[in-house]
């Protein structure tokens, strides 16, 4: 409870202090500070209400230093884009099960700080501890030091009050004894009496117990024993251990009687930042026993010592004696304890040694003479003569970001590259390690780039074709040379021919020589159904014309079998021709519209022709059986706002189903239905590639779409706008049938759904009135019945622009006659829809006494005017 109450205490004390520190920002060294620390500030500025960069803001503002708000922008911003989960939660460790060694009333405690764990085990180090090295060593949460309790028996080991011993007798007389030693270090064995055990070794014990057990089991002694005895050692007994210093906690700990020095050191939290950890110290009895090294541990790996702790020992840390610093390109970079002697080779063992980027043959050395500081260097040769003082900084350099022999070929090589540079080695010479020429390479002339001794560049011009043959003299390289060799499609434009219009894959396709129309469709995937084989245009570049003529245009035929007629045959395509192929005029895609509800067929009917009616399409569906509405027919028609499925769409759906019918019957697939299928496949991926490239391209449509989705967003009492694809559209069937073509006939277009309802008999009323529903409809009732079958009018609705939608699409509003309301006339199917009053803004105090006070005013001045 008293530990409890102490860390409790300490918690509350850490949480008072990060609730003081908004108030003392300016006074932060944000390099002393944890992450942790870091995380509680940035808590603490957000429960009161600032965010990140307010609390920056604040920080400036009450005098933090500009550098050190820049650190801490820079830790939180690390912290915030960090792993930031919460490590798992470190269990109590095991110290035994059922039949395994134990520790009496030894418990570890949890660390309450865990929580505050992120994916860094030194979450809670600053800056400067991570540096040190060797402080790592005791915070790693996932390093344990707790000692292996489940050993042999080691015989070296002291006995002392508080250990279990297990004897064992066995041969021609059997025993089991379970014993423990008392405080005075005494065990007591039935028939035997007390035996003095206490400050024994294991070793020792075990005599003094088998001296005593013969006393009732004489097989025990003798040159040819019949009786043989075991002494194990049970559950270990606890100890008290005492360490002061330069701790992280110091403190008194109960440990297990296994426990060495780096057991408590670790159960302490280890050296603090001032600590030593070359000098620690353990005393026994008021007496120095050893001095430890934590560095051997870390450095070589001794990790295990003779020396067990034992009761009352105490450990102490000294303050650090001699401390370094290295910088630079070595493995491990950070602050080092020196002791006396050492030179600098024993520091770059304990810094892992050079990095593959230092420079190895001069060290830098900033040294604290007493009065002021100063530069040394050191060569290579002395670093086993340096030593080290208290203080020092050692700064390795880096080699330079620069090549001692290295020169570069670029460009129309068989193997561009990288070469080393060797003695007298000449163009010639970089050309052959490059394997050569390519085919494409451009003879006339190369380029030499060098660098000069300042750095500057010179451009050499070079004949590489005379410097291959020999014909002039070759050029040596320096180092850093490049040479480049360009290729002739370097110097040119890249060739290609475009081909648009009805084929399967337009586009544009690299030119080759020699290429035909024939070739460039046969590359575009050949003519699509639609195409026409005649009139194909070939649009072709004018060059050195100054008459204003744009483009050559050529015309040409060629048939489906890529046949080309008349004179087109010797037509060669230049680079850059653009070849259009035609739609044939005749050729026309099959356009549906549908008839729903009460005709003889309804269903899908194909548009036989342009001007095809309603009327035509009545009669091919049979016409309208007995229990048809005329009156409440619609038409319904796709507006501008409908997204079509383009051709690649249509064939990718209609290939898609001839897939899924392929082989249906059949119990495998043939040779040619597995060839078919591939070929499906391929022209299925091909048509929606091309239909996904058709859609990012942003439609005039779309564009009108948005900008009235747009106005009715921005614009004030328009509201929201909903854009409908399809519309209905009245019509009197009636007139149609009884009239075909004339001006009430419609012409139809794709995707014109009539629908065509039974007789109806309801009228249905919406909007402001008592109890919306719907009634049935009497052919002598007018507007105000209906309303009154629903209660009558609201104390909200606007009677005067009530209006009735009929079941044909058609709309009637109501319409005043010297004040009197004329209410449209009803009909079967109707809806009545009652709108509601507009609200009107409440006049505000303010307003009142306005208008109060005009009104005044103008009585006043009719008032002056009877006067006068």
């Amino acid at each position: 409870m008293k530990k409890l109450f102490l860390v409790l205490f300490f918690i509350t004390i850490q949480s008072l202090v990060y609730a003081q520190s908004l108030s003392d920002i300016q006074n932060i060294k944000v390099d002393n500070l944890s992450d942790a620390q870091i995380e509680q500030l940035v808590k603490r500025a957000e429960s009161q209400g600032l965010n990140e960069q307010q609390l920056l803001s604040m920080a400036g503002e009450r005098g933090m230093p500009p550098g050190e708000v820049a650190k801490l922008r820079q830790r939180i911003s690390a912290l915030r884009s960090g792993a930031s989960r919460p490590g798992e939660q470190r269990g109590q460790v095991s110290a035994g099960n059922g039949q395994m060694r134990s520790v009496q009333n030894y418990i570890v405690e949890e660390n309450i700080f865990d929580s505050l764990r992120k994916a860094d085990p030194y979450y809670d180090l600053t800056p400067t501890q991570k540096k040190i090295f060797g402080y790592k060593l005791f915070h790693n949460r996932n390093l344990t030091f707790n000692p292996s309790l489940n050993i042999p028996t080691p015989q070296s080991y002291v006995l002392g009050g508080g250990d279990q011993l297990l004897i064992d007798v066995y041969g021609a007389s059997q025993q089991s004894y379970d014993v423990r030693v008392s405080p005075e270090g005494r065990i007591l064995i039935p028939n035997v009496g007390p035996i003095q055990v206490g400050g024994s070794t294991i070793a020792a014990a075990t005599t003094r117990v088998k001296t005593a057990l013969s006393k009732i089991y004489s097989g025990l002694q003798g040159g040819n024993p019949n009786t043989f005895m075991e002494l194990r050692l049970g559950n270990i007994r606890t100890i008290s251990v005492s360490l002061v210093g330069e701790l992280t906690k110091p403190g008194t700990y109960t440990l297990p009687s296994f426990a060495s020095p780096f057991n408590a050191l670790f159960a302490a939290g280890g050296p603090n930042e001032n600590g030593s950890f070359r000098h620690i110290q353990l005393y026994r009895d008021s007496k120095l026993l050893q001095e430890f090294d934590i560095y051997e541990f870390i450095s070589k790996g001794e990790f295990t010592t003779p020396i067990t702790l034992r009761d009352n020992d105490v450990i102490i840390v000294p303050p650090v004696r001699s401390r370094v610093e290295v910088m630079g390109p070595v493995r491990r970079e950070g602050l080092f304890e020196i002791k006396s002697g050492e030179t600098l080779n024993e520091l770059l063992l304990f810094a892992g040694g050079f990095s593959s980027q230092a420079y190895k043959d001069r060290i830098t050395v900033t040294r604290k003479t007493g009065t002021e500081m100063k530069v040394q260097d050191v060569d290579a040769p002395n670093y086993g003569n340096f030593v080290s003082q208290d203080g020092d900084v050692y700064l390795v350099g880096e080699i330079l970001n620069r090549f001692e022999n290295r020169v570069q070929a670029t460009g129309a090589l068989m193997r561009p590259g990288t070469f080393e540079l060797t003695s007298g080695m000449g163009i010639r010479d970089l050309v052959q390690r490059a394997q050569g020429l390519r085919e494409d390479a451009f003879l006339n002339r190369a380029t030499l780039y060098r660098t000069r001794g300042d750095f500057s560049l010179e451009i050499m011009p070079v004949d590489i074709k005379a410097v291959l043959n020999g014909e002039i003299e070759d050029i040596a390289l320096r180092r850093e040379d490049v040479l480049n060799i360009p290729s002739i499609y370097d110097l040119r434009e890249e060739f290609y021919v475009k081909i648009s219009g009805e084929v399967n894959k337009p586009g544009a396709f690299a030119f080759g020589e020699n290429m035909t129309v024939a070739d460039l469709v046969l590359k575009a995937g050949g003519f699509k159904e639609s195409a026409t084989s005649s009139k194909i245009e070939i649009a072709r570049r004018v060059k050195d014309d100054i008459s204003g003529k744009l483009a050559e245009i050529i015309l040409l035929d060629i048939d489906r079998d890529l046949r080309i007629s008349g004179n087109g045959g010797s037509v060669i395509l230049q680079p850059f021709d653009h070849i259009m192929i035609r739609r044939s005029p005749g050729f026309q895609r099959e356009q549906l519209v549908r008839v729903e509800g009460e005709a003889y067929y309804p269903g899908e009917f194909a548009i036989a022709h342009a001007d095809e009616r309603i009327s035509d399409i009545i009669k091919r569906a049979g016409g309208l059986n007995p229990y048809a509405y005329p009156k409440g027919a619609t038409l319904i028609r796709r507006n501008e706002f409908f997204k079509e499925q383009s051709e690649d769409e249509i064939k990718a759906q209609t290939l898609t189903k001839v897939k899924a019918n392929v082989s249906r019957d059949s119990l495998d697939r043939t040779e040619s239905e597995k060839i078919l299928l591939e070929r499906i496949d391929r022209k299925i991926i091909e048509s929606q590639q091309e239909s996904k490239k058709r859609r990012e391209v942003i439609a005039s449509e779309d564009f009108r779409q948005q900008s009235i989705l747009e106005l009715g967003a921005n614009q004030e009492g328009i509201g929201e706008i909903e854009i409908k694809d399809t519309e209905l559209i009245g019509i009197n069937l009636d007139v149609i049938l009884s009239n075909p073509y004339g001006p009430e006939d419609l012409i139809l277009r794709e995707g014109d759904v009539l629908s065509i309802p039974r007789q109806l008999q309801t009228v249905r009323m919406r909007g402001e009135v008592l109890y919306p529903t719907s009634a049935r409809y009497r052919e002598n009732s007018g507007f105000k019945q209906y309303i009154s079958r629903a209660g009558g009018f609201t104390s909200n609705s606007r009677r005067g622009r009530s209006y009735v939608i009929y079941a044909n699409g058609d709309v009637k509003r109501t319409r005043k006659i010297l004040l009197i309301n004329n209410y449209p006339k009803i009909e079967p199917g109707a809806e009545i829809i009652v709108p509601t009053k507009p609200e009107r803004e409440k006049l505000t105090p303010q307003a009142w006494i306005g208008i109060a006070t005009s009104m005044a005013t103008l009585a006043l001045l009719i008032n002056n005017l009877i006067g006068n």
